[in-house]
């Protein structure tokens, strides 16, 4: 999981391998709204001619995974890396988060017939071999396909988008050539068979479900599986005699499975080469050692003679510490670290099953509510990255369907938030009825917690009608307006004993607390409480601060990491969260699930799919749909940014942030760090020759 809190398991075989890899400046033209990456990789790049060969990278993951098969459910994040250095991907992603051939393993691919039928023509290079010496060819690709196709229920795969489009797959040609034709039209066709497994793992259910779990006997990459060691938590990858293309600079890369919160200490050990770091321990990489005798050091100030007791016992212990402390700072200064945006956004979601978060004004109060650009600025600021909101839920800057959306539903603006509040018939201050023997709820409680004002932002925004028609015509939303000034609905804050009242509509102060139908506008915010979620914790301390400007009051709840997603998101029981999602190079097929309207199962209960928020239109489904079965690029971008605008105006999940990216890494490692969207090189990943030196900088194009 990424530093600032848990981020739902991806399912999809090309969200889960295409996500991981590196964000650069593109050259895109000012014109396109997808524009450029935020931010550059920071990969500390060098020819292979200044890598030694051989040595051993010692990287840091979360975990040792349950499987290796990148297809199953309980993949993760470690399944994808171990899949991108050891099998075929006939595509991966360039630094702007851009599908492009792997020349590899394919020389070609292309639509060679439209009508009657779809038909994908895949020229492989002729040196691409399995590990044990087969040629990768048709049989392989079959292979999958009848395994992901969703026709064998035997099979246990986590998803199936895509392949069950396919009617057939033949040999070409030649033995080079693999003939797949579609049943139906489906333009992301070049999201399929990255990775490849051989039909050794996908010929059968049985190798399928357990073959690939624990072992990859057959690889076709720079790297093969060597060992899997669960008692140690190490994945041992090792360079492939057998591989064809530019032989890896590594004899070794070993997976070690470390926690977050012991990143640091591993590396000052130097059992680490590289990992991902949170903030703290960023913090913590190029302070200098202690100096002993300053002020908060172990020297005593004004001590004429020795302490004794337990101050004497304090005062000798601290030269201790802070030696142990200069060894460790002295260790830390072979690393530095390397920074830039994961292809993943962080997200405020709104559940909108039940509750006044159905009702889609107290949505889009919410969202109105919110300061972006300041949550931006919170998070990626002091880190020194770009602090931009995210303005897609489909693509991020410099993909190809990115654009900025948010405009359907429009810029923070309280007032607006108030008049949407009003509408649905949440009232400032309004009658909360008392239980037996309690205080009324509501304004008296807000008056004795009060509030701090930290944000500012008066802009008006766009409304944007939704299907629905609910939204009041703009002279309502006007008197609306008006009514609530007059009513004192902006005003209004309840601060502690001794602080200075605040000004008549100041902004930022808290309004009056809202109710309706005698229950109180209060809603629970569901956050994970682990070490890794601080991030997450201060930017929801910022929302709930926000929300109560508009009169909206939070519950923060804090529950246990591991039953996050599982008891509470996926599950239904909260009404706003923050998690983030993987950006994926083919949103008509990895997003549609996140954001399909839920539907009825046949148990009666809801097939949400991905979809957590339970927000969902038609429309949406429809623009979906029609995005997947055009093979012109061009209307398939147009379609997903009209769905992403659908999206937005429906509220049911407000990006946010781009997640920062913190590696640590050796000094003298090249080629690996802070990837963003491009897709690793493993085999151009070393350690410099002595006396060479990497570029300076984060890669730029």
């Amino acid at each position: 999981m990424s530093y600032d809190g848990p981020a739902p398991r991806a399912v999809t075989r090309s969200v889960l391998f295409l996500t991981a890899g590196a964000l650069a400046l593109s050259g895109c033209a000012s014109k396109d709204p997808a524009g450029r990456p935020l931010a550059g990789q920071d990969i500390a790049p060098a020819a292979r001619s200044l890598l030694a060969d051989g040595g051993t990278l010692r990287w840091a993951v979360d975990t040792v995974p349950d499987t290796l098969n990148t297809f199953q459910a309980d993949a993760d994040a470690t399944t994808t890396r171990v899949a991108q250095a050891v099998l075929p991907s006939l595509y991966r992603l360039d630094e702007n988060g851009r599908p492009e051939i792997n020349s590899d393993y394919l020389e070609s691919a292309k639509v060679v017939e439209t009508e009657p039928k779809q038909v994908v023509l895949y020229k492989l290079n002729q040196q691409a071999v399995w590990s044990d010496g087969r040629e990768i060819g048709a049989a392989d690709f079959a292979a999958q396909w009848r395994a992901l196709s969703g026709k064998d229920s035997a099979y246990w795969t986590a998803r199936n988008a895509g392949y069950e489009r396919i009617q057939r797959i033949e040999r070409g040609a030649n033995d080079l050539e693999v003939k797949v034709t579609f049943a139906r039209p489906y333009g992301d066709w070049r999201s399929l068979f990255s990775p490849l497994y051989p039909k050794d793992v996908m010929g059968t259910p049985d190798s399928f479900n357990d073959g690939a779990r624990r072992k990859l006997k057959v690889t076709a990459g720079p790297f093969a599986v060597r060992k899997i060691d669960r008692k140690d938590d190490e994945i041992t990858l090792a360079r492939n005699p057998r591989w064809w293309g530019s032989p890896a600079k590594l004899n070794e890369i070993v997976l070690r499975a470390v926690p977050r919160d012991e990143r640091a200490q591993a590396l000052a050990a130097g059992t680490l080469d590289l990992a991902e770091i949170d903030p703290d321990t960023v913090r913590r990489i190029g302070l200098p050692p202690a100096r002993h005798g300053a002020q908060g050091t172990s020297t005593p100030r004004n001590s004429g003679t020795p302490l004794s007791g337990p101050e004497g016992k304090r005062a000798a212990e601290r030269p201790k510490a802070l030696t142990k402390y200069d060894r460790r700072q002295q260790a830390l200064k072979s690393f530095e670290v390397r920074r830039s945006l994961e292809p993943a956004f962080t997200q405020l979601a709104l559940n909108g099953a039940d509750g006044p978060l159905a009702d889609e004004r107290v949505r889009r109060a919410v969202a109105r509510a919110l300061d972006r650009e300041e949550l931006a600025r919170v998070v990626l600021k002091p880190l020194g990255l770009p602090a931009e909101p995210v303005g897609s839920h489909l693509a991020l800057a410099g993909q190809a369907a990115y654009a900025d959306n948010s405009g359907a539903l429009g810029d923070q603006d309280t007032a607006e938030a108030q008049a949407l509040l009003a509408d649905a018939g949440w009232v400032p201050g309004g009658p909360v009825k008392e239980k037996k023997g309690e205080k009324a709820a509501g304004a008296e409680k807000e008056r004795k917690k009060g509030d701090k004002d930290e944000s500012s932002g008066e802009d008006e925004g766009t409304y944007i009608v939704g299907e629905d028609d609910k939204a009041p015509a703009e002279a309502d939303r006007e008197k609306k307006r008006h009514d609530l000034k007059q009513q004192g609905g902006a005003q209004g804050a309840y601060a502690p004993k001794g602080t200075a009242a605040p000004k008549k509509d100041s902004a930022g102060a808290a309004a009056g607390a809202l109710a309706k139908d005698g229950k109180a506008l209060t809603l629970r915010f569901v956050l994970p409480s682990g070490s890794g979620s601080q991030t997450l914790r201060t930017v929801a301390e910022r929302i709930r601060r926000m929300l109560d400007r508009v009169g909206i009051r939070t519950e923060l709840s804090k529950v246990a990491d591991e039953s996050y997603f599982k008891d509470h998101i996926a599950s239904g029981e909260y009404d706003l969260a923050l998690y983030s999602w993987p950006a994926s190079a083919f949103p008509a097929t990895d997003a549609r699930p996140i954001y399909a309207k839920p539907v009825p199962a046949a148990d009666g209960s809801l097939n949400v799919e991905q979809n957590y928020t339970r927000v969902g239109t038609d429309q949406v489904d429809q623009l979906f749909d029609q995005a997947l079965s055009t093979l012109n690029e061009s209307e398939s971008r147009g379609l997903i940014r009209k769905a992403d605008s659908r999206i937005w105006a429906s509220a049911g999940s407000i990006p946010l942030y781009q997640r920062p990216q913190l590696t640590a890494a050796r000094k003298n490692l090249a080629n690996t760090g802070a990837f963003g969207f491009r897709t690793p090189v493993y085999e151009d990943m070393g350690f410099l020759r002595k006396g060479a030196r990497p570029a300076a900088g984060p890669t730029k194009k």
